[in-house]
């Protein structure tokens, strides 16, 4: 099983790495639900740590449809990060309707190449989540980001074997949000997990 630990600091990746995370999610403002890191923050992780870094790309808090500009902006933040060496794009965009915004998504996917595009929590207030998996998987999207679309990704673990089942290994279903060494044995069936795993990281233990 993978392990991604979503960072917020420097500090924070590198207690990480050596409390066994397999790679990082870096982005900036956890309590927004996060938002693009800093440049210079990303720049001196990728640089110092030996396991891989995804960078976020959310331009703002709220919801997950963007202006024109926000769009923008986020391809240039795509570009940007590629640059410095990030091994993976954290982000995603939907419509008014909360159906996914295949066309842009689909336009920050080819950008990110050849790097991996993880589709992030926008998923879990898509409408119907069955459907969207088949659009994500036809445009390349290597793996969701989502908790069963409920608070908590125990109470979304119905959705979430769900979606594994029906994803047939064609696209990753990674579970985030209150997950912790107390209940992993949970989370056995699927291949890759996410969290900020604040107790496990602070006694270097995972």
């Amino acid at each position: 099983m993978i392990i991604e630990v979503c960072a917020e600091s420097h500090e924070y990746a590198v207690k990480a790495e050596k409390a066994g995370a397999d790679r990082i999610e870096l982005c900036k403002d956890l309590h927004l639900d996060g938002l693009t890191p800093d440049y210079q923050t990303a720049k001196n992780t990728i640089e110092k740590l030996n396991i891989p870094v995804f960078i976020l790309i959310r331009p703002r808090k709220g919801d997950f449809v963007y202006s024109n500009e926000e769009f923008e902006l986020m391809k240039r933040d795509i570009l940007k990060f590629k640059e410095i060496g990030c091994k993976g794009i954290v982000s995603g965009i939907l419509n008014d309707d909360k159906t996914i915004n295949i066309e842009r998504t689909k336009e920050l996917v080819k950008l990110s190449r050849p790097l991996e595009f993880t589709f992030h929590r926008a998923f879990d207030v898509v409408k119907d989540p069955l459907n969207e998996i088949e659009n994500l998987v036809e445009i390349g999207v290597n793996r969701i980001l989502t908790s069963g679309q409920k608070d908590k990704a125990m109470d979304g673990l119905v959705l979430l074997e769900k979606l594994n089942s029906i994803s047939d290994k064609r696209i990753i279903i990674m579970p985030g949000s209150g997950i912790s060494k107390n209940n992993l044995k949970s989370f056995d069936l699927f291949r890759e997990i996410h969290g900020s795993f604040k107790n496990e990281i602070n006694s270097i233990n995972f």
